[in-house]
């Protein structure tokens, strides 16, 4: 189904179906801390630690009704021997609260090495997440959570921002909203996140970014009762790599061990092509070549760990690290359309969509230079097999001939593209938890393109990404106002209609599959 300004509605809307109902977590500490107060802003006490937050608006404005706590470490800073490993626990004892140290968390905390790596941008110490809570929530509120995961290809490499939870604000949709909490989560990208390979899996993890991820929604069940939400109540939503992200953490050790979210919203979940063994350990080689790394395996990994980032940042430059499938045992068991089709995933509350021209944005060439099928073939595919091809073009009908809903071979390609990309995990994932017995699964389609972008270039239509447009106040390199002062009734009122509604249980526009 079309969904074009109701889909902010819809994500609230399906983490807030317990708002009333909302039930006290066994897995957490909940004794009440001291208060604490200090002149950089409002204080939330963990007990281990404490932090300073921002009670002002990104417009200025003072003393509002959302409180913004930034930079907040859930694991220890990933270097030295912790380079390529899953991230350590922080000691959360609880020793003195009264005289705990308050953090001055006013501000975002640093984002990881971005792809392409450059001097002055990002830090390895970037295991932090941020939270907006509403400035009257406490600990008895027990509100619905939304931890979200950005996008960025698990490289970033997008010259008009950095892919940290920068680009990701919530502090409109908790001001607007005051129903629910809002954390945004920095995780390692790129080499730093998924270097792969045996030595990796001898003396490492595989998939660190995965790894950091699952961390901060442990963290989460630790600590957000301390900001007025409820640990039991949490939901995971992400876009592109995020939405990936969201598919891979139900999707965690083929879904034997526990997890620690309740739904999960899927926005064009990307998932490419993976790796083979055989490329991962080529991907590794290069790596120890371009560092400078030489010996057994066990001393190159010593080396990489030993090296700068300064020597890394070639070989985070001259590379592709995607995830990784580990085989039995790791984070990724299998691939994604085999644990998806054998039952090997968690059961969850789902939402899950993709723009209608998501991928046109990620095809280089213009429609012109699609004039045949074997221009198809060379520019979008070059990778796989005539005989595979010769398959695929059989379910998508030439332009002209009966049947076919493409007016070119450009249409035709992008189709191609799409349904290989971004355009079938989120209808997998809701069909197959359908077919378990979960009740609560929902389909959307994005059809209203970024308004800045098509006036460029209208022939991508509603592209990657055109969601984000309306659903962070119109964050662009090239937008002339915010969202907010574009769309301020729209947001407002699909917002409190959600909330007063419990949507999309009953929203109209919504496909249950």
């Amino acid at each position: 189904m079309v969904v074009t300004k109701w889909v902010l509605s819809m994500l609230l809307g399906l983490i807030q179906p317990a708002l009333t109902t909302a039930s006290a977590s066994s897995r957490v500490h909940t004794g009440p801390l001291p208060s604490l107060s200090s002149p950089l802003g409002p204080v939330v006490n963990l007990g281990y630690a404490a932090f300073a937050g921002n009670d002002t608006s990104p417009e200025g404005e003072v003393h509002t009704s959302v409180t913004f706590y930034g930079g907040i470490p859930f694991a220890q800073p990933p270097v030295g021997d912790l380079r390529f490993r899953a991230p350590k626990r922080l000691d959360e004892t609880i020793r003195d609260p009264a005289r705990v140290r308050i953090s001055d968390a006013r501000n975002w905390g640093a984002p990881c090495i971005q792809q392409t790596a450059q001097v002055g941008i990002g830090s390895e110490d970037c295991l932090t997440l941020n939270v907006w809570k509403p400035s009257n929530a406490s600990e008895a509120s027990r509100l619905p959570v939304l931890v979200y995961f950005h996008g960025g290809g698990y490289f970033a490499d997008l010259p008009h921002r950095i892919q940290s939870p920068f680009g990701f604000p919530f502090y409109h949709w908790v001001a607007q909203n005051q129903g629910f909490i809002a954390v945004s989560v920095t995780y390692r990208l790129n080499l730093l996140g998924f270097l792969g390979g045996a030595a990796v899996a001898a003396d490492g993890d595989m998939n660190a970014g995965f790894h950091d991820q699952r961390a901060a929604l442990e963290w989460v069940q630790r600590n957000i009762h301390r900001f007025g939400g409820d640990p039991d109540e949490v939901t995971i939503a992400g876009e592109s790599a995020g939405g990936g992200s969201v598919l891979a953490q139900m999707m965690a050790y083929g879904g034997s061990k526990p997890i620690h979210f309740k739904r999960g919203i899927v926005q064009s979940g990307a998932f490419g092509l993976f790796p083979t063994t055989e490329q991962a350990e080529t991907t590794f080689k290069n790596v120890a070549s371009i560092v400078g790394c030489t010996g057994s395996n066990a001393k190159i990994m010593k080396c990489l760990r030993n090296a700068s980032v300064g020597a890394l940042a070639s070989a985070i430059n001259k590379g592709s690290y995607p995830p990784l499938i580990e085989g039995p045992g790791g984070f990724l068991p299998g691939l994604p359309t085999h644990l998806l089709h054998s039952g090997k995933f968690k059961k969850v509350d789902f939402m899950g969509g993709h723009t209608t021209d998501d991928v046109r944005v990620l095809i280089a060439a213009a429609p012109e230079a699609f004039q045949s099928e074997e221009d198809i073939r060379r520019i979008l595919f070059p990778h796989l097999t005539a005989g595979l091809l010769d398959k695929a073009f059989k379910l998508y009908p030439p332009p002209g001939t009966p049947g076919s809903p493409y007016a070119n071979e450009y249409e035709r390609g992008a189709q191609m593209f799409q349904d290989s990309t971004l355009g079938c995990f989120d209808i997998l994932a809701a069909r197959k938890l359908a077919s378990r017995g979960e009740d609560d699964v929902f389909s959307f389609r994005w059809n209203s393109p970024h308004m800045v972008w098509w006036e460029r270039k209208p022939y991508q239509g509603s592209m990657h990404t055109s969601d984000l447009y309306y659903l962070f106040h119109g964050q662009s390199d090239q937008a002339l106002l915010s969202y907010v002062k574009l769309r301020p009734n729209l947001l407002s009122k699909s917002i409190r209609y959600c909330a007063a509604t419990q949507c999309p249980r009953f929203f109209q526009g919504i496909k249950r599959e």
